[in-house]
């Protein structure tokens, strides 16, 4: 498959000795920790790699994660995100919080639960696995799901310099390659990103390094991954109906008048020693840290904020012909504090230290060739306690332990024949609230909200056909959540959370790929992915402030996707990609009477590879996205209230129709 294709092993998991390979933790997929192909795995899996992380101007992850059937990413701008996987996390302001985020095995995902893996640079990236709801006890059972990042573990020494300029004056340049001597391979990548934006207090500049390193011995490795990022963001913020539809590139006035927008700095490093016992038995301990350094300034108040962690995961596992078992636990301390003030007047100041632990085991099992049953079960526990350091408000200091939350998982992969293959499965997973939902409006702990929790079950089909070259994935879904955690926006800057119910999401997700023709001469090579969602999500019981919407659709989540990319590479020196996208109808509110419809958009990208020798290549690309020039929302704001005297402003607008240009040089 193009897009969904089963990634090769990971270079960052094995331990070369002498003339033989000892695997330390054996993965062709490593979002689950099995041995074998994406098509044995026994649950719902999407990978990205290739031609799947380069599909436009790689300045958004929204292009390329939206490809993935059961994915929604929407993007108001650079730096306002929030991804939803099967209708989890569509709540939530600004940001993803209903999903967890890992980095070579490294949690990017903070102890309150967001995670922003689109601040990584695509470029280069060997590859990115989702599991798509709690389908892994390894993660820590978020409800919806997890994103795991893999830097490439390319060996020999190569280099690529890639320059691009496109519309709104926005330029990109990276820099990144691999240095292979002896027993050290180092792989890096630095970038810088900066556009003006197509909307006014839109500026957006982002310069990063990412790193990661191996160091192999006969019977041991040593791996170490670095990112280091600095981040100036304006804020345009949402807009109300009117404005959208009459001068979308329009700012909000209240956010421009101040010219709203938001710095930061972050690095994140963690280092790995994987050592190998025997012939089954290895282990990998993973030591990790991370440190976050933001400012906003915003209408109503400034936030000044700071976070750092550290912690460790141990994986231990055994591996042999018809068992492969992984007991692990992963440890992250945090301390956050935040400031806020107005007019340089301080009037809040709080400082909250949070204890996440997650043990769990997850096993596999193959009692015949065509069989492969998973058993898992993660036990997590979660602790806040908030100093209040602002005695002007009174002391509103206070700790919360959630209780233990048990997760368990089950699922099995049954191979009718070598092409065609069975998975169900069946787990339990919860999200934590974050801090706001924690606080209640006064700023006190509230001491009664619960974790959201919920099962997903599903059952799906994979299916080869090799005569036709063709690959299809279907799954179905139905995912049952109690104590439904809602963020309830009081007024423009305080948040409350609130348990209201429960809710069911069900769905259908196919996955399609096929070589429609090869030739070695015109016309060439033609591939074809399809995808495609169909969701239903309801709420089964959920009253707020006496309004009962029982039976409503959750806002948020649009009810159908569909991604067509055609990738026709008619002579060796040109390639044609086309990728046509459809989101469909969603609601905006959680009464349902405010509807927005869907709309289709469409991007095109030439490439010109000019290959010198099997080490030098200039590829020259240059695209347009959104051709049509669709007006459209990129990013939706449920529930959004109206500060003042103004509309609700529920919109962020997409852009317009914009090219881009570059070289990639390959050396």
């Amino acid at each position: 498959m193009i897009l969904q294709c089963a990634s090769a092993q990971s270079a960052q998991d094995s331990i070369i000795l002498n003339d033989t390979l000892i695997q330390i933790d054996t993965v062709h997929i490593g979002a689950y920790q099995m041995r074998g192909s994406e098509f044995k795995t026994p649950g719902s899996l999407s990978t990205l790699s290739g031609i799947g992380l380069n599909l436009s101007d790689n300045t958004n992850l929204a292009n390329a994660i939206n490809t993935l059937p059961g994915v929604s990413m929407q993007s108001g701008t650079y730096a306002t995100n929030r991804i939803v996987i099967r209708g989890m996390g569509s709540r939530t302001p600004f940001n993803s919080n209903r999903i967890r985020s890992y980095l070579n095995d490294i949690p990017l995902t903070t102890a309150d639960g967001v995670s922003t893996p689109e601040e990584i640079d695509l470029q280069g990236l060997g590859r990115i696995e989702i599991i798509k709801g709690p389908g892994s006890a390894l993660y820590g059972s978020g409800l919806g799901g997890t994103i795991n990042i893999y830097t490439p573990g390319v060996k020999g020494s190569e280099g690529n310099l890639i320059s691009q300029y496109g519309s709104f004056n926005t330029f990109r340049t990276n820099l990144y390659g691999t240095i292979q001597h002896k027993k050290l391979n180092i792989w890096g990548s630095a970038n810088h990103l900066q556009s003006d934006g197509f909307r006014e207090n839109n500026h957006y500049r982002r310069t990063s390094f990412l790193s990661s390193a191996q160091w192999t011995e006969r019977k041991w490795a040593v791996n170490a991954t670095l990112l280091l990022m600095d981040v100036n963001a304006g804020i345009p913020s949402s807009i109300g109906k009117t404005l959208f539809e009459s001068n979308p590139s329009a700012a909000a006035p209240n956010w421009l008048a101040i010219k709203g927008s938001k710095q930061y700095q972050k690095i994140i490093a963690g280092i790995s020693l994987l050592n190998s016992f025997s012939e089954n038995w290895s282990n990998r301990l993973t030591v990790f840290g991370r440190w976050n350094d933001n400012y906003e300034n915003r209408p109503f108040n400034n936030l000044d904020d700071q976070s750092k962690s550290a912690g460790l995961r141990n994986k231990l596992s055994y591996n042999s012909d018809k068992l492969d078992v992984v007991l692990g636990a992963e440890w992250i301390l945090e301390q956050y504090e935040w400031e806020l003030d107005i007019n340089d007047n301080l009037i809040n100041h709080n400082l909250e230290n949070r204890n996440q632990l997650n043990l769990f085991v997850m096993m596999y099992y193959r009692p015949a060739a065509k069989w492969n049953i998973s058993l898992a079960a993660a036990l997590n526990n979660i602790q806040y306690q908030l100093k209040d350091l602002f005695p002007g408000n009174g002391d509103q200091s206070g700790s919360r332990d959630f209780p233990l939350m048990f997760s368990p998982r089950i699922g099995i992969n049954y191979s009718l024949t070598e092409n065609w293959a069975l998975y169900s499965s069946a787990g339990h997973g919860f999200s934590m609230p974050s801090p706001e939902e924690t606080l209640l409006p006064a700023g006190d702990i509230n001491p009664d909200i619960r974790a959201e929790q919920g099962w997903q079950y599903e059952i799906g089909t994979r299916y080869k056909w090799p005569a036709i070259n063709l690959e299809l994935d279907i799954s179905v879904y139905r995912i049952e959540l109690r104590n439904l955690l809602l963020t309830k926006r009081l007024t423009e800057d305080i948040f409350t959370g609130i348990n209201a119910g429960k809710s069911r999401h069900q769905g259908l997700e196919l996955a399609l790929s096929s070589e429609i023709f090869s030739f070695p001469d015109f016309p060439g090579s033609l591939n074809l992915n399809l995808t495609y969602s169909n969701s239903f999500n309801q709420f089964i019981d959920f009253t707020d402030d006496e309004k009962v919407f029982d039976g409503n659709h959750l806002p948020g989540i649009p009810n159908q996707t569909f991604q067509s990319i055609l990738q026709w590479k008619m002579f060796s020196f040109l390639e044609l990609i086309t990728h046509i996208q459809y989101t469909g109808d969603q609601y905006l509110n959680d009464a349902n009477s405010i509807h927005y419809d869907g709309f289709w958009t469409s991007n095109i990208k030439f490439n010109v590879p000019l290959e010198f020798s099997k080490a030098r290549l200039l590829n020259m690309y240059f695209g347009v996205n959104n051709i049509t020039n669709t007006r459209y929302a990129s990013m939706l704001i449920v529930n959004a209230i109206a500060p003042g005297n103004t509309e609700p402003r529920y919109y962020y607008p997409g852009m317009p129709g914009h090219f881009y240009f570059g070289l990639h040089f390959r050396f």
